[in-house]
């Protein structure tokens, strides 16, 4: 009997926790299903180029998992029930279509996460997100229906609100654009990081409203704390991420924001039958930190989940890898970038890499992290079979504890 691995969502980190999964083990000895609403890849780190109108590479999930052995099951994820060991999978081809139950032995669990409006009044209502491609598609139709003049502003001044305005401000010179924060701009970076931030923001002349917070959202404007108005006809809202709303639902321990709590290997500890990896995962890294929901974090803990499900199906060593930063990498338009160096624990050293250099060193790790998605059988690896005593019986949990 094969051992039954489900993996919900094919993000960076579910797509690549799929195909090493695919890589480590025998196709005779387990199946893998891979479960996404989408047909093909999604470059969430792209998703402010595709709303400035740029076309990103098609990359088909039947391509990429062609011969590999994993079974693409598209559709939308709308339960799970781990006392059950059930999901619930709804497709998306025929809204009249009864659900689908899959079973499975071990679940790998990587939705990930959306935007977060922060319950701001009018919000939901008014504002535009790139979280992922439907609403990059629909900020891109609305900025192309932008007159000259008319302003766009960009509320969060993380990583993802300084890509957005700055590709804006490049690709749009004849828009007025500005980025309110709720900090001071890029006060997490070094003094080199900081100062080259704020004369890229001089040359595309973005204005900045710093240590303000918006209370409201209109369709022609935000409101602020200190009671003033900022005119947007479109809001772009970039204030972080919230998980997909599942996990809360089921009987797994999660934290007060629904992500699933993991040990060191991204195995539940409610349920040692499931992983959870990427922003799902509420996992802690260097100086025991919370790790950031971010790419940088998801791709490793998606190594770690499928290392140490292999490992554990097979009778080897259970690897734990720990998991670190090198750097942080903000693109700041098509030809210029910033790459701040961090410390293990994510906290900026005085070193940064500024300009187009950093604009190429960003585009390299773009297309690495998409490269790796691309061909998760690629490089060869020794598979390993699985130890028949290891796989369980209906009803029974998997795996030993490590």
């Amino acid at each position: 009997m094969q051992h039954r691995i489900v993996v919900l969502g094919a993000g960076y980190t579910g797509a690549t926790a799929a195909g090493r999964l695919a890589k480590r083990l025998h196709r005779a000895d387990v199946a893998i299903t891979l479960v996404n609403a989408e047909p093909d890849f999604v470059e969430r780190v792209r998703m402010h180029q595709l709303a400035l109108g740029q076309d990103l590479t098609p990359r088909p999930f039947s391509e990429m998992f062609h011969g590999t052995g994993v079974t693409l099951k598209q559709g939308k994820v709308t339960a799970v029930d781990v006392d059950r060991r059930t999901v619930t999978v709804r497709a998306h081809a025929d809204e009249g279509a009864p659900d689908e139950e899959l079973r499975y032995d071990t679940l790998v669990y990587a939705l990930g996460s959306g935007w977060n409006d922060h319950g701001v009044p009018g919000a939901a209502e008014h504002a535009h997100e790139i979280a992922g491609r439907p609403g990059a598609l629909r900020l891109r139709e609305r900025l192309a229906g932008l007159a000259a003049g008319e302003s766009v502003v960009v509320v969060g001044g993380g990583l993802t609100g300084l890509e957005a305005v700055t590709e804006i401000a490049e690709s749009r010179p004849d828009l007025d654009v500005a980025l309110v924060a709720r900090g001071g701009l890029g006060d997490w970076l070094s003094a080199k990081g900081a100062r080259h931030l704020r004369e890229v923001f001089d040359r595309l002349g973005i204005t900045v409203h710093e240590h303000t917070a918006v209370t409201a959202v209109e369709a022609d404007h935000i409101a602020t704390g200190d009671r003033t108005d900022i005119p947007a006809a479109v809001t772009v809202w970039t204030t972080g991420f919230a998980v997909h709303p599942v996990a809360r639902a089921t009987t797994l321990e999660v934290t007060g924001t629904g992500r699933i709590v993991v040990d060191r290997t991204m195995r539940s500890v409610s349920h040692p039958d499931v992983y959870a990896i990427g922003d799902a995962a509420s996992a802690r890294g260097p100086a025991d930190k919370p790790l950031r929901m971010s790419c940088a974090s998801g791709v490793p803990t998606a190594w770690q989940a499928a290392d140490a499900i292999a490992a554990r199906l097979t009778g080897g060593k259970v690897p734990t890898v720990p998991v670190r930063y090198f750097n942080q990498c903000i693109s700041l338009g098509r030809g210029n970038g910033l790459i701040q160096y961090v410390t293990a624990d994510d906290r900026a050293v005085p070193a940064a890499l500024t300009g187009r250099l950093a604009a190429l060193y960003k585009e390299i790790i773009c297309k690495g992290a998409a490269w790796g998605v691309a061909h998760p059988t690629l490089l060869p690896v020794r598979r390993r079979r699985v130890v028949r005593e290891a796989v369980a019986p209906e009803g029974a949990r998997v795996g030993t504890a490590a």
